[in-house]
């Protein structure tokens, strides 16, 4: 099996840590996968959830149970912010639209992460940042 590619949006925060946490909160509110009652770190100490997410996953910001430093490479599952240049190589101004992110995205101009992980970068509408693109792989 392979893992299977998905993207989506979430609201804009400066600090994307914090972004990421509250759309796992979000995403989980509107999905809770059988899990129901308990938060993302509670999820992520559930040796069931592991194997929900190793085997299938979710395809969405609840397959990571954290974000890392944009220059760390450490293998997944983790959700990963581009770098400045990583951005520049697909929108050279720096801050990229939703549709240059879509257009990237189906273009093979930026890349899928690996299996069992995800990236993120901001968008933006008029040069103003607007919403978070994530987009990763299952783990499966």
């Amino acid at each position: 099996m392979g893992g299977d590619a998905w993207k989506h949006t979430g609201p804009y925060q400066r600090d994307l840590a914090a972004a990421f946490r509250q759309e796992q909160e979000r995403e989980l509110a509107r999905d809770n996968h059988g899990f129901e009652g308990r938060s993302v770190e509670e999820l992520w100490r559930d040796p069931k959830w592991h194997e929900y997410i190793f085997t299938g996953g979710t395809a969405t910001v609840l397959d990571f149970p954290l974000m890392i430093d944009a220059a760390d490479s450490d293998d997944g599952p983790f959700m990963r912010p581009l770098t400045d240049q990583e951005v520049r190589a697909w929108a050279p101004s720096g801050r990229p639209t939703y549709d240059e992110w879509v257009d990237a995205l189906a273009s093979d101009r930026l890349d899928y992460p690996g299996r069992g992980r995800g990236n993120c970068t901001m968008l933006y509408r008029d040069g103003q940042p607007t919403e978070i693109g994530y987009w990763g792989v299952t783990s499966d």
